[in-house]
C-alpha cells in the first residue's frame, strides 16, 4: 500500500470503522532513522490501534527504527517482506527476503529486542521459483523460533521476474489452502490473511479458517466497505458514511490550515460513494479541482453536493 495508506487514508478509515487495525504504507528503517520523522511516521492518536509497517534487511537498523515507532506510539512494528517493487528488490527488502529466512528472523529478534510492543510480519507465499509450501513454511519457521507469532500472508507468490509490481497484485494465483493448511499446522500462531479479499462475505468465509483477515485494495478502493466491519466482527453497531465524511470535513478544515493541500486529503475519498447516485460527478469534480493551488475546503463540499443532491433526487 506505498503511497496509498498515508496518515490522510488512515484516518478516513478510521472514521469509518472503530476498531480494525490499521496499518502504514511501508517505510524503508533507513528513512525513520534520517528522514523527517514526523513527516514520515507521524499520525493522529485517533487512529489507534495502529501498526508501523517497516521495510529492511539489517537487524541493528530495523531495531532502531522499531524503537523510534514504539517511541511515536504505535501499537505494533510489522516487518514487510512481501512487497515486490523494484525499489525494495535493489534494497534487499521486501519480498525478495522470502529467499533468506535465516536472515528475516535474525531481523525481527533484534526488533523484539528493542520494544516491548509485538513485532510481526507480513509475507507472500514465496518468490519466483520457490516451492510455496517450503518457503512460507520455512520463513514462518524461522520467525517462529525468534518469537513471532502473528504472520499476515499475502496467498499469493510474488514473480520478482518477469512481472511489474502492479502485475504481482492480480497475477499470480492465489492459494488460499496452503494457509489455511499452515494455520493448522501452527494453531498457537496467529495468522492473517490477505489478498484478493473483496467483500465482508469473503472475509467471513476465510475467518473459519484463519484468525483475522487483512483487507487492502478493496479497502483503499471502496471505503464504505468499512461502515460495517465493526457491526459484523466487532459486536458493534455500523457505522454512518454522512457522519464519517462530516468527521473528515473537521480533519480535512484542520489539516489544511496546517498547509496540507487539499488534494492530499481528498484522492482517498474518490471511491468513497461508488455506485451512489452523484458519485461520477463527485469524482469528476474532486479531479479536476482539488489539485488546483489554494483550493480549499468548499471544493470537497461543492463535490459532496452532487451525491446529496443525486440522493435527494433519487429520493
Amino acid at each position: 500500500m506505498m503511497e496509498w495508506s498515508d496518515r490522510h487514508c488512515r484516518m478516513l478509515h478510521r472514521l469509518l470503522c472503530g476498531n480494525a487495525r490499521l496499518y502504514t504504507e511501508m517505510v524503508t528503517a533507513q528513512a525513520v532513522i534520517r528522514g523527517d520523522r514526523a513527516r514520515l511516521i507521524g499520525f493522529d492518536a485517533r487512529e489507534h490501534p495502529v501498526a508501523l509497517q517497516l521495510g529492511g534487511a539489517e537487524p541493528a537498523a530495523l531495531a532502531e527504527a522499531a524503537k523510534i515507532g514504539e517511541d511515536f506510539g504505535y501499537d505494533e512494528i510489522n516487518l514487510n517482506v512481501g512487497c515486490p517493487s523494484d525499489r525494495v528488490q535493489s534494497g534487499r527488502f521486501g519480498a525478495c527476503l522470502m529467499r533468506e529466512p535465516e536472515l528475516v528472523a535474525a531481523c525481527v529478534a533484534a526488533m523484539r529486542n528493542a520494544v516491548s510492543i509485538p513485532v510481526t510480519v507480513k509475507c507472500r507465499i514465496g518468490v519466483d521459483d520457490q516451492d510455496p509450501g517450503e518457503a512460507l513454511r520455512a520463513l514462518i519457521a524461522a520467525c517462529a523460533v525468534a518469537g513471532i507469532v502473528t504472520f499476515i500472508v499475502h496467498a499469493r507468490k510474488a514473480w520478482l521476474e518477469g512481472l511489474s509490481p502492479k502485475e504481482n497484485r492480480d497475477v499470480p494465483p492465489l492459494d488460499y489452502e496452503l494457509v489455511y493448511a499452515v494455520k493448522r499446522e501452527n494453531p498457537a500462531l496467529t495468522v492473517v490473511l490477505n489478498g484478493g479479499i473483496s467483500t465482508l462475505d469473503q472475509a467471513d468465509a476465510h475467518l473459519k479458517h484463519v484468525d483475522g483477515v487483512m483487507l487492502g485494495r478493496a479497502a483503499y478502493q471502496a471505503p464504505a466497505i468499512l461502515a460495517e466491519v465493526d457491526a459484523r466482527f466487532f459486536g458493534g453497531s455500523p457505522h454512518s458514511l454522512e457522519a464519517a465524511v462530516e468527521g473528515y470535513l473537521d480533519y480535512v478544515t484542520h489539516q489544511l490550515a496546517q498547509g496540507v493541500p487539499l488534494n492530499a486529503m481528498t484522492r482517498h475519498m474518490l471511491g468513497l460513494f461508488n455506485a451512489r447516485p452523484g458519485a461520477r460527478l463527485f469524482r469528476r469534480h474532486l479531479s479536476e479541482n482539488a489539485t488546483r493551488p489554494g483550493a480549499g475546503i468548499g471544493v470537497l463540499r461543492d463535490a459532496l453536493a452532487y451525491v446529496v443532491r443525486r440522493e435527494e433526487r433519487a429520493a
